[in-house]
């Protein structure tokens, strides 16, 4: 029975909305399924089109896995034959890294944003004005000029 499916993209959003309930990693034959449930729908991870990922290495999709962030998962290892082999294709994994890259960036990108949102929040925040920092900027390249023209 061919699952319903869901791309790398909607994966990563319901995953950063905190939507996804369960995870489960399935062995098949030279590879490894991922199965998400959020809210009562279950879906496998696709590449595209309705077809179904397949990660050849169990260590590959766990490293996938963590970087999107879902930590936690179960797996069925009980079809999973190593003697077979998938058939892969170089440009697809290309883009996946890419966009496992972007996945990772973003994550560290909302987390910088949320840190700024805090500080820039907090009461004990001492903050500068323009033309203070400005003044300070002046008065080091003065000294930085100065000193590199000692040394000529």
């Amino acid at each position: 029975m061919l699952s319903e499916t869901i791309d790398q993209a909607t994966l990563v959003n319901l995953v950063q909305a905190g939507a996804i309930h369960d995870t489960h990693v399935v062995g098949q034959p030279g590879g490894w399924e991922v199965f998400v449930r959020y809210g009562k729908v279950r879906r496998a991870l696709a590449i595209k089109a309705g077809k179904i990922r397949i990660f050849r290495k169990l260590d590959t999709l766990d490293s996938f896995l963590r970087g999107i962030g879902l930590v936690q998962y179960q797996v069925d290892a009980s079809q999973f034959d190593p003697t077979q082999t998938v058939r892969t294709n170089a440009a697809a994994s290309k883009r996946l890294k890419h966009a496992h890259e972007a996945a990772a960036h973003d994550k560290w990108f909302s987390a910088e944003i949320d840190q700024a949102i805090k500080e820039a929040d907090d009461p004990a925040t001492q903050w500068v004005s323009n033309e203070a920092v400005k003044a300070e900027s002046a008065k080091r390249r003065a000294a930085w000029l100065k000193q590199a023209r000692a040394v000529v």
